[in-house]
């Protein structure tokens, strides 16, 4: 079932909001995120035919809304959701296109030929680096599709951006904490204490799962 979003912000709420945002009031850029979520799922839907799910739409979506919040320049745009949406909609092509091109990849394990006994080779069997274990490459194909459902169930919107700058999940450039802090308007230390806080809950997530 579709989470229900809140309303969002009329002219005026959106207008007070951005002033306490620039004045540095942290509370007013996740109202102005939370209130614009709606947004969001709307744009999500029209890539409903991927396949992603819903929900990994949704927080997809958001990284480009809370790029949005932290970069909306008032005097450049009239309304935070016409900028908004086109940052969601970036961020959802995006990844998208990502997706899109790694399928095309050749995988390591596509058959390449076989061998004198009629063994089937691949080009993992024939690279230079050796590779894991099947075992170890399932438990990793594994661990990495649980990380990307944990996410938006444990961690909130500025934590998933947060961490998702950092290690470049979602098809974002990795960047430092300095960064990320630019970014977002607060201190590098203020990042660093929010990625430590979200790795804490992640790691306790993957060990109740």
């Amino acid at each position: 079932m579709q989470k229900s979003f809140l309303s969002p912000l009329d002219t005026e709420e959106e207008r007070y909001y951005l002033e306490q945002l620039s004045r540095g009031d942290i509370s007013a850029r996740d109202i102005l995120v939370e209130r614009n979520m709606r947004l969001v799922a709307h744009i999500a839907k029209k890539y409903l035919n991927t396949e992603e799910s819903m929900e990994d739409l949704i927080s997809i979506g958001s990284v480009g809304l809370i790029k949005a919040v932290a970069t909306f320049n008032p005097g450049r745009a009239n309304r935070l959701s016409s900028y908004a949406a086109r940052c969601i909609e970036n961020e959802l092509l995006m990844f998208c296109r990502s997706r899109k091109k790694q399928s095309r990849e050749v995988s390591l394990y596509d058959p390449v030929g076989a061998d004198k006994e009629g063994n089937q080779i691949t080009l993992a069997d024939i690279v230079e680096s050796p590779e894991p274990e099947l075992w170890e490459q399932v438990a990793l194909k594994k661990n990495v599709g649980l990380l990307y459902a944990l996410i938006p169930r444990t961690l909130n919107r500025r934590e998933q951006y947060i961490i998702g700058r950092r290690y470049g999940l979602y098809n974002m450039r990795p960047g430092t904490q300095r960064e990320i802090a630019e970014s977002l308007g607060i201190s590098r230390s203020y990042v660093s204490r929010i990625e430590k806080k979200a790795l804490e809950k992640l790691k306790r997530a993957f060990s109740v799962e």
